[in-house]
């Protein structure tokens, strides 16, 4: 029994809410595993190192003995989370929803142990009778939903706010109903949808879970919430190069949280920033990759440092038109992952070369291209070959 409070705190560890004060060590001190609760909505395919902040949470749990309970939200993806939003998401796609929701599984899966780990998806429970989602909706108030951040801006800016919407978080409050959860964790974003879990399984007359949020980590440009449809992600399925180097252009300023939510630790105290950063990087990389590549990638990060290329740089085929005239936005917005207004911005500041050289042309012939290295922005390469 002493041993309870001290797990609480270590399993507690970074959380920025606890609730209610002492019921995880309450939980605890039962004796036996623990349901413990996390809801991904697959809206996108790729995890990047800010949903790694609540994985690796998970993970500690399991590692303590407990039962992981991720649940795939594959009928509130359908609905989307207006958590954070100012504005209605736009509806996926059900073949889209079964897609991300594949492969966002087996990324989890490079943080959690798919050993121990309980895979629901709330398909199986929330395409309810009429009848059961009366019942759901006596739950709670108009007025409580309402009490929300977010839908009280929207509410103030006279922006709608759709009945699905409104629904949101009753469905993923009943899930923790539908799977018995003793705990749920999710993002500090979340923290209202987990505390109406408390009330719908006390509604249904059920023990209530323990919620813990975690801090949200922000991206590499060190402001905003790390988000794929803002370009400031690291993907742990990107290549390790990619990893290494977003990694070191993370600005001083948010490197004691990298640390602390990813490593679970602070920068060590007798390094200089970019040591620290570096030491960061190679971790980040062997981690979803291995220890070679951490090594690789770092060599090759110096080696363009100092303006050189990498060893291995991957053919990107170019069709030229009719003319033979290469509209580079195109090839840089197909070849490189940008849009062509960013591709265009690219060319205009100088951020594209040519074997070296700044290329800022947006048509150039086709036989001027061939062979030659495009760079685009510090470390993205590419060896085109010319169609004739």
């Amino acid at each position: 029994m002493p041993q309870v409070p001290f797990e609480a705190e270590e399993l507690a560890r970074d959380a920025v809410d606890c609730l209610p004060v002492g019921e995880l060590a309450r939980l605890l001190a039962i004796g036996r595993p623990l349901r413990v609760k996390l809801g991904i909505d697959p809206t996108a395919p790729d995890i990047h190192l800010g949903h790694t902040v609540v994985l690796t949470k998970l993970r500690a749990f399991q590692d303590a003995g407990h039962t992981v309970v991720l649940i795939i939200g594959d009928y509130t993806a359908r609905v989307g989370d207006p958590s954070g939003r100012s504005s209605t998401r736009p509806q996926l796609s059900d073949e889209q929803i079964d897609a991300n929701a594949r492969t966002f599984q087996e990324q989890a899966f490079k943080v959690l142990d798919p050993g121990r780990v309980e895979v629901r998806h709330n398909s199986e429970w929330l395409d309810m009778t009429m009848g059961d989602l009366f019942a759901l909706l006596r739950t709670t108030t108009v007025g409580a939903l309402l009490e929300r951040d977010d839908f009280a801006k929207r509410r103030a800016a006279q922006t709608p706010i759709s009945m699905l919407e409104m629904l949101y978080p009753l469905m993923q409050a009943y899930d923790s109903v539908a799977v018995r959860a003793d705990v749920e964790l999710g993002g500090t974003d979340q923290k209202f949808n987990l505390l109406l879990g408390r009330d719908v399984q006390r509604a249904y007359g059920m023990p209530e879970q323990a919620i813990l949020t975690m801090p949200i980590l922000v991206g590499t440009e060190g402001r905003l919430k790390m988000s794929k449809s803002l370009g400031n992600q690291i993907g742990v399925t990107d290549p390790p190069g990619e990893i290494y180097g977003k990694t070191m252009s993370v600005p001083d300023t948010a490197l004691d949280q990298y640390y602390r939510l990813l490593l679970g630790r602070p920068p060590p105290a007798d390094l200089g920033s970019r040591d620290a950063k570096r030491l960061l990087a190679r971790e980040l990389v062997t981690r979803f990759h291995s220890a070679d590549d951490a090594e690789r990638a770092e060599a090759e990060f110096d080696l363009i440092a100092r303006g050189g290329e990498p060893d291995r740089i991957d053919e990107l085929r170019v069709v030229p038109a009719a003319d033979g005239l290469v509209h580079l936005p195109g090839v840089i917005a197909d070849g490189f992952g940008k849009s062509r207004s960013e591709a265009r911005r690219l060319l205009a500041q100088g951020g594209v070369h040519l074997d070296g050289r700044v290329i800022d042309e947006i048509d150039v012939a086709g036989r001027r291209l061939d062979g030659r290295v495009l760079r685009v922005g510090k470390r993205h390469f590419r060896r085109l070959a010319v169609a004739r």
